[in-house]
């Protein structure tokens, strides 16, 4: 809802394969509106620098760039971990509030039933995990949730339907669209993850006000087919890239533990990081292994390795320096960690969770167990007007309403003799 080796082979512990990667013809095809050329996806290229010099521009850096080469995103991702970790907290405080953490709350709006073959999830029809397919929920379930949400301190609140695309889904859109004005209407971002869907689509969930779409990519190009057949790598780029011609804020990462290597972490956010414009949002998911998917049947039987914290924290310092902007989110997995290990994933980078009763179909830490959390580390939950998206529409008001902001400036200035 994803190149040869470039990592310093000492430093790196071996990970399993999944092994021989079966190439099937793919049954499915969607209409890219926005087609990526491979000439388009050409990065330019980097710079020479001296050795080291990558990171330390990395830490020194006062804004994105999008023209990183993976050779330079491996040399920060192989710096020692002390030392990567403290640069990701400086690059962190330059540009972000280290105690203001975004709550989201996501809430599964269409359960199971999916016909694609992610071998990771336990909403695929094709794979017998015991979850039941359901019908989508009413607009009004949806919007009593996202209150519960806003008064547990969630500022965000994100649906998630289990369909491979929007094709011939005039209604259900509909429905989302109702979905998206009443959370707004509660002074709350909305973002849904809803599968592919086309200019069109993006454009009717902008003028209902969407503040962001989640599409993950989920790992590297070049893993990717060992992961999902049904969808390929260019069609999730095809969504994003509708979704970002439409306005709307991208939200996408990748899941850890799908049997990777090294590699493939720093591919993963090579993807992100080459995009036209980097995402609003990049959730980093450790895989929660399912009985009766792939992936999890393979774990269980201990043919794949689950990921290693360090692995986690590692990528996400390596993306806090590639994409200083950026809100990094702590996603599924997130229970599993104690917590001086979150605590660790903030101190380098990460400043976003879900929170509430549960993620799509996995286990979430609670409201009142993140409070007492915060309370004890000197965080505090994210407000609206501190993302990305709050702060457009801030500005926005301002160019509207140029006479008020101007006024409200004066108010806050402080008294001169």
């Amino acid at each position: 809802m994803a190149h040869g080796a470039f990592l310093r082979p000492v430093r790196l512990a071996p990970s399993s394969a999944l092994g021989r990667t079966c190439h099937i013809a793919r049954p499915f095809s969607t209409v890219i509106d926005a087609p990526l050329s491979a000439a388009a996806q050409q990065v330019p290229p980097a710079a020479p620098s001296k050795a080291g010099s990558v990171f330390r521009d990395a830490v020194n850096a006062t804004g994105p760039r999008t023209n990183w080469s993976k050779e330079q995103i491996a040399d920060v991702y192989n710096t020692s971990l002390i030392e990567l970790t403290h640069g990701a907290s400086t690059v962190h405080r330059r540009f972000h509030d280290p105690a203001a953490i975004q709550m989201c709350t996501l809430m599964n709006i269409k359960t199971g039933g999916c016909s694609e073959d992610c071998s990771y999830c336990a909403q695929s029809s094709r794979y017998d995990t015991g979850l039941k397919a359901s019908k989508m929920v009413n607009v009004e379930s949806v919007l009593e949730a996202a209150r519960v949400a806003k008064e547990n301190g969630s500022s965000r609140f994100c649906m998630g339907a289990a369909w491979r695309d929007m094709r011939g889904r005039k209604t259900n859109l509909k429905n989302v669209t109702a979905m998206v004005k009443g959370v707004r209407a509660l002074g709350m971002e909305a973002c849904v993850t809803l599968g592919m869907i086309d200019a069109e689509q993006a454009k009717e969930l902008k003028n209902a006000g969407l503040t962001a779409y989640n599409h993950n990519v989920d790992t590297s190009r070049e893993h990717y087919p060992s992961v999902i057949t049904t969808r390929s790598y260019d069609e999730r780029l095809a969504t994003i890239n509708n979704v970002q011609n439409a306005g709307i804020h991208v939200c996408t990462g990748g899941i850890l533990g799908l049997g990777e290597k090294p590699q493939d972490h720093v591919g993963l956010i090579y993807t992100v990081a080459t995009l036209p414009a980097h995402p609003e949002s990049f959730p980093v998911n450790a895989l929660v292994p399912i009985k009766g998917t792939p992936l999890g049947d393979r774990i269980s039987k201990g043919e794949t390795k689950t990921i290693a914290f360090d692995a986690i924290l590692r990528t996400i310092a390596t993306a806090r320096l590639v994409l200083p902007t950026t809100i990094i989110r702590l996603a599924a997995g997130r229970h599993t960690m104690r917590e001086e290990k979150q605590m660790m994933c903030f101190m380098a980078g990460a400043n976003a969770v879900f929170t509430g009763e549960k993620m799509l179909t996995t286990a979430c830490n609670g409201w009142e167990e993140d409070k007492a959390m915060f309370d004890r580390w000197g965080l505090r939950p994210m407000e609206v007007q501190e993302t990305m998206g709050g702060k457009e529409e801030l500005a926005e008001k301002a160019d509207d309403h140029p006479v008020v902001a101007e006024a409200q400036s004066s108010d806050t200035q402080p008294a001169t003799a």
